[in-house]
């Protein structure tokens, strides 16, 4: 009987030391929205949606169209906002300061650069005003 007391309070000082461990080993996770303006249509949401959420370190990717806007959680340890809005970028998408590469841009369908080109002329302003 006394081996199994001894035992129990064993199996009980192990569990309470791994759960502590569990616990500190948790990961922090980050949540941003970023000004992502160029992503229109539901073909680039898709895109964006599928790339993002395959990049290391994040865990779930949310594109709004009329809000244009993309709602990002990711691991801390595993990647950096500014990692995610390059990788934006680098899908021919501008995300709040950053600008789509021009490569990227190019090889977008015709259709999403005309919507693209035209939504920019909107927000510029007209030389002389």
């Amino acid at each position: 009987m006394k081996a199994f007391s001894l035992l129990v309070i064993a199996v009980f000082c192990l569990g309470t030391i791994g759960f502590g461990q569990y616990q500190t080993q948790q990961k922090v996770i980050g949540k941003a929205v970023i000004k992502t303006p160029t992503i229109l249509c539901e073909k680039c949401q898709e895109k964006v949606e599928f790339f993002i959420s395959h990049t290391e370190g994040v865990t779930s990717t949310k594109v709004n169209i009329r809000k244009k806007t993309t709602t990002v959680t990711w691991l801390t340890d595993r990647t950096t906002l500014e990692n995610i809005k390059v990788a934006i970028a680098n899908l021919g998408y501008d995300a709040d300061d950053i600008e789509a590469e021009e490569y990227a841009f190019k090889r977008l369908p015709k259709t999403c650069k005309a919507e693209i080109a035209a939504e920019k002329a909107k927000t510029v302003p007209a030389p002389g005003q």
